[in-house]
């Protein structure tokens, strides 16, 4: 529960409260969620710029660590993101 409160009573913008808790409310019991950047922005009813900036503040804030996914060709494939439990 301490983050949900951290992430209410932070400076973040609504945008990057609305994603932390998508990410969140996803993640499995390790705090790890994969969900495409497009698929956040389509379920939130956002600009896929406006999940992209909101994942850099919840990085920059420390709420939040992203790690790029890779495919067994060598491509890129969605986030994983990290959220703390």
């Amino acid at each position: 529960m301490g983050y949900y409160t951290s992430v209410y009573t932070s400076e973040l913008p609504h945008r990057a409260v609305a994603v932390f808790m998508y990410i969140r409310d996803r993640a499995d019991k390790d705090g790890k969620c994969y969900p495409a950047i497009g698929t956040i922005a389509r379920e939130l009813k956002l600009s896929r710029s406006t999940v992209k900036r909101a994942i850099k503040d919840l990085e920059k804030s420390g709420h939040l660590r992203k790690k790029q996914r890779w495919r067994e060709n060598g491509g890129k494939s969605s986030n994983l993101y990290y959220v703390s439990l």
